[in-house]
């Protein structure tokens, strides 16, 4: 191949700086967002849910982006992540710490006109994920810990947007999103177990794919079941949910606990990765139910 085809199929600028931060997680994350801000409004104002939108994009964009400059080296010796932008040298570390940062202030700024409390969450998950959770990724196992706490802040924040205020409602959908990111991390840990090895992390419980991660990963699934069930007795202020969501949060439990409880059972790459894809449909639906919920009460 000569040079200048080398050139021309090698993705654009554009894209590279799109890649970088992730879109599809990102995305992910602002849908959790603004299932929170619809559940925290009593008035919709779209121009607050752009601002949500666009904000939130921002901060998790640059999170993923600071994440890949600190593990370029290491992402280089994965096969999952050996051909990002920054291993592969197509964007450089020094554009990637502008744009990153660009990003960074630009998404809290974004979110400070929303109110502060939603900037300052905003703020807080950048420094946990990007200067907490990613350097012990390669110390501890107890980075899925640490890294829940930034992952749970997105449905929270949405409440927070549209509220002002953090009290037991939004504590209750960080609860929901913090206990589900270790069944779910730790089913991309088992199927990955060996890439991760290659790149120095430590994701698993028990430091490998095995029966004692998997028993952490079933106990993890039960919290996560109990916790989207509490709204449905009353003890969560304004947050409530009908006994007939309830049944419907219910029987997504389940069906999120038989892959768990298979993931024991078998201890297989490929019932991990049926489980992790289910972990993404369960929380997706849930907070999907919870809106419609509030909807057609």
């Amino acid at each position: 191949m000569t040079e200048v085809n080398a050139i021309e199929k090698s993705p654009s600028m554009v894209r590279n700086l799109i890649e970088i931060t992730k879109p599809r997680l990102s995305v992910v994350v602002v849908f959790s967002s603004i299932a929170g801000y619809f559940l925290g409004a009593e008035v919709y104002d779209w121009k607050v849910i752009l601002m949500l939108i666009v904000g939130g994009y921002f901060l998790v964009g640059s999170s993923n982006v600071f994440n890949q400059i600190i593990e370029k080296d290491l992402d280089a010796l994965m096969k999952r992540t050996r051909n990002r932008p920054l291993p592969t040298g197509r964007i450089s570390v020094s554009t990637a710490w502008v744009y990153g940062l660009i990003m960074a202030f630009s998404g809290i700024y974004i979110l400070y006109l929303i109110n502060f409390a939603t900037a300052f969450f905003g703020a807080l998950s950048i420094i946990l994920y990007a200067a907490v959770y990613t350097p012990l990724k390669t110390r501890t196992p107890l980075c899925v810990f640490v890294g829940a706490f930034p992952g749970a802040i997105p449905y929270m924040l949405g409440w927070v947007a549209a509220s002002g205020n953090f009290g037991i409602e939004p504590g209750t959908l960080f609860m929901l999103q913090f206990f589900w990111q270790f069944p779910h991390f730790w089913a991309i840990g088992w199927m990955l177990e060996d890439d991760y090895k290659a790149g120095g992390f430590k994701m698993l419980p028990t430091g490998g794919a095995n029966k004692g991660t998997a028993v952490q990963i079933i106990w993890y699934t039960v919290w996560t079941i109990s916790i989207s069930l509490i709204p449905a007795f009353g003890v969560t202020g304004s947050l409530y949910m009908t006994w007939i969501s309830a049944v419907l949060v219910g029987l997504l439990g389940l069906w999120f606990l038989y892959y768990a409880i298979k993931l024991f059972k078998e201890r297989t790459n490929q019932v991990a990765r049926k489980l992790m894809l289910v972990s993404v449909s369960y929380i997706t639906l849930i907070q999907i139910i919870y809106v419609v919920d509030k909807f057609l009460r």
